[in-house]
């Protein structure tokens, strides 16, 4: 008979794992995933406010050839750009994860501010007292966008905006202009408020996301808390219930073959009589870590009470059923326990098998006749596994 493998049902972060680097990481991912949504249409708008600046320096006597030509390197900065945007939508969702895309991002970013910036600023060299105002305006506004565009991550904020600004703000300071070095001094104190922000707000953005995650996390690990049997990790007698009634209705929607299986281990209450509660729990406790490791995630495994345990099979027939029963019979014959008193304890299980009737039968009616077969295993001698008869 094929070996099955483990059950699992709505775990927490494996134990091994760290939970405070998994948070980090996923809000590492939700800051990704912001910036593309924050920032697509920003590329739009970009190249929008370089053809007016340009159209306005046109009209005012600018170098239609610096026009032209700064136009064209922004125009295709924002075509990479967009390629860049179109991709990262078309890439399934657990592909869109920061060390895949934030060097490209940065790339992009990086190419189109350093256009703008060094654009803006042959603009204004190039021109009168009132288009190097007007130029300002412009980098000014540029950069108030960043803040925005930007604000998931501020190392992208302030690269940004430093691009975008220091370039016409360094000339206009060596200028010999009282005016003109005035209007540098009004963009630093500008720039210095717009770092302030970016740090508020980052540290703003972040806190959510973590919080977000860490509710999450709570909120996981309280659910499968809730639905867990403590001594045996497998599903308390709760949540198996829920979840062996979602498994009946999807078989008998969809026609497929079920079984359960009864089972219940023999003198349980002589070794907690002999050898003390304490060893039973450790029985229990290991009996769970074998049926862990002995189904398929699509199985549903579970504690009743005491020492009964209950298991439905999706998708298997009644002779497969018979197998892994019998299998599972031995594997628990085989369990070797070291007591806290010294002895080596064997242990066996009765169990009883029935194959779902999709058309009549209840989760209680199926249970009940895989109990029935279980306690004849019992009365018939133990440590044997018996099937009901079919519906």
């Amino acid at each position: 008979m094929a070996k099955l493998t483990s059950v699992k049902s709505l775990e927490p972060p494996a134990p091994t794992s760290d939970p405070a680097r998994v948070i980090a990481e996923e809000v590492r991912t939700d800051q990704l995933h912001l910036l593309f949504r924050q920032s697509f249409f920003a590329t739009f708008g970009s190249f929008v406010a370089a053809c007016i600046l340009g159209w306005l320096h046109w009209n005012l006597g600018g170098s239609h050839n610096v026009i032209h030509t700064w136009l064209a390197l922004l125009g295709a900065s924002s075509l990479l750009r967009l390629v860049m945007f179109l991709t990262y939508f078309r890439t399934p969702e657990r592909l869109r994860i920061p060390s895949r895309w934030e060097r490209v991002y940065w790339l992009t970013l990086l190419l189109s501010a350093g256009i703008w910036g060094i654009g803006a600023l042959v603009l204004m060299a190039d021109g009168e007292l009132l288009l190097q105002a007007i130029t300002m305006m412009f980098t000014v506004g540029m950069a108030g966008s960043a803040v925005s565009t930007y604000s998931a991550y501020r190392s992208m904020t302030l690269s940004a905006v430093g691009l975008v600004l220091l370039p016409c703000t360094t000339w206009l300071l060596v200028q010999p202009s009282l005016l003109q070095r005035g209007l540098a001094l009004a963009v630093l104190l500008f720039s210095a408020s717009v770092v302030r922000a970016t740090r508020e707000l980052s540290v703003a953005l972040q806190n959510s996301f973590r919080l977000t995650h860490e509710m999450a996390l709570a909120h996981r690990i309280a659910s499968h808390a809730a639905q867990t049997d403590v001594l045996t990790g497998i599903n308390n007698r709760r949540a198996f219930f829920e979840r062996a009634e979602q498994l009946l209705n999807y078989c008998q929607r969809n026609q497929r073959p079920l079984c359960v299986l009864a089972m219940d281990l023999d003198h349980f209450k002589d070794i907690n009589d002999t050898h003390g509660h304490q060893a039973g729990d450790m029985v229990l406790r290991q009996v769970g870590e074998l049926l862990q490791t002995s189904f398929r995630s699509a199985d549903i495994c579970g504690r009743l009470g005491g020492e009964e345990f209950a298991l439905l099979l999706a998708d298997t027939q009644i002779e497969s059923a018979q197998e892994i029963a019998e299998q599972l019979r031995s594997d628990l014959s085989n369990l070797i326990f070291e007591l806290p008193q010294g002895h080596i304890q064997h242990i066996s299980a009765s169990l009883g098998v029935a194959a779902a009737d999709l058309a009549n039968d209840s989760l209680q009616t199926l249970l009940q006749r895989a109990d029935e077969a279980m306690y004849r295993a019992k009365t018939s001698g133990r440590n044997r596994v018996v099937t009901a008869a079919v519906a």
